[in-house]
């Protein structure tokens, strides 16, 4: 398993008073990450250039000779948008937590600081700028509490892939507006909405694909079975969306074929220094994405290692084996049907 060093990387501190860098480097030194100091703006911004791949976090004083916190944090930005940036200052006006705000900075800290709240807090403005736009309330919680969840590492999962059917049909006859607007108001929003309530981390957007992860970054022993749960409730609110469609608008349709697999894939921060992501690849992966172009609408595809797990719990009709490319023989599949 990857630990936190890996994940969070190091910590660069910037602060003109060295009283304050050696306070900081003694609440730090037992932290799963190495932490650098910077004695002014300019310093730190070199530092950040030179060691682009080493450094996760910045954390800088807001009132310094030269270049203040505020300009010094918004070149690291640009530098490498993935560093998670935090103000820290003796002042802590209103005013000054309004500019760092504004100014696109990821979290505010006062000093004098006690040191247990100061780890605490750093760990939390870096975890959640990393992952509240994928994952749900309860899981990022979770996650607030274990940082190394967020490593790559080998997990058990499962994997839903969701797609509109009859999408590039669709795509011909409405403006690119309307379109819009129905991925966002009638698909993405509420079957995310659905993916979240079941606890599933939402991995990607694909087109008119949704890819959602139940299992990591945290595993739960009922993961196939929320996943779904899931599929079956995203089911149920395409067809209720479909049928207002249908009243209000002469091309629009939602209907959606859903695929799940489960197995072992390597889950975490993946991606280059400007676009990251949590995901997950392998052969489950390839697996529930095969099944998903296979679904009909209204239809829900299961692999047999994901029927094992809810057989008790989930009725599914066996169906002919499907080829799935990288595996040497066909394998067994499941269907739901909803609405029939």
């Amino acid at each position: 398993m990857e630990t936190a060093q890996t994940t969070m990387q190091g910590l660069l501190f910037i602060d003109d008073e060295e009283g304050v860098r050696r306070s900081l480097q003694r609440a730090l030194k037992h932290e799963p990450y190495k932490v650098y100091a910077a004695t002014n703006g300019l310093e730190g911004i070199d530092f950040v250039k030179e060691h682009t791949r080493d450094i996760a976090t910045v954390v800088s004083d807001y009132r310094m000779p030269g270049l203040d916190g505020l300009e010094t944090l918004k070149i690291i930005g640009g530098i490498n948008p993935e560093i998670t940036r935090i103000i820290l200052t003796g002042y802590a006006t209103m005013e000054a937590a309004i500019n760092a705000t504004n100014a696109g900075i990821d979290g505010f800290l006062t000093k004098p600081f006690d040191n247990v709240e100061l780890r605490a807090k750093i760990r939390e403005i870096w975890i959640r700028k990393h992952l509240r736009q994928f994952v749900s309330e309860q899981i990022y919680a979770e996650i607030n509490r274990s940082p190394t969840s967020l490593g790559p590492r080998l997990s058990e999962v499962t994997i839903l892939f969701s797609d509109i059917r009859n999408f590039t049909h669709i795509s011909q006859h409405v403006t690119p507006q309307e379109l819009v607007d129905f991925l966002n108001n009638d698909y993405f929003t509420p079957m995310g909405d659905i993916a979240y309530q079941h606890q599933g981390t939402l991995d990607k957007h694909i087109g008119d694909s949704l890819m959602v992860i139940f299992g990591s970054p945290v595993a739960r022993p009922d993961d196939a079975l929320r996943a779904v749960r899931t599929a079956v409730a995203m089911q149920r609110r395409a067809i209720e969306i479909d049928s207002r469609l249908r009243q209000s608008h002469p091309h629009l349709r939602l209907q959606t074929g859903i695929g799940i697999a489960s197995g072992k894939v390597c889950s975490g921060i993946m991606g280059s220094l400007r676009k990251k992501e949590f995901t997950s690849v392998g052969m489950a992966v390839n697996i529930a994405s095969r099944l998903q172009s296979l679904a009909q609408g209204t239809e829900i595809l299961l692999d047999e290692h994901t029927m094992e797990q809810v057989a008790t719990d989930i009725q599914a009709t066996p169906l002919p084996a499907v080829t799935v490319k990288g595996l040497d023989a066909p394998i067994p599949i499941f269907s739901i049907r909803v609405g029939d």
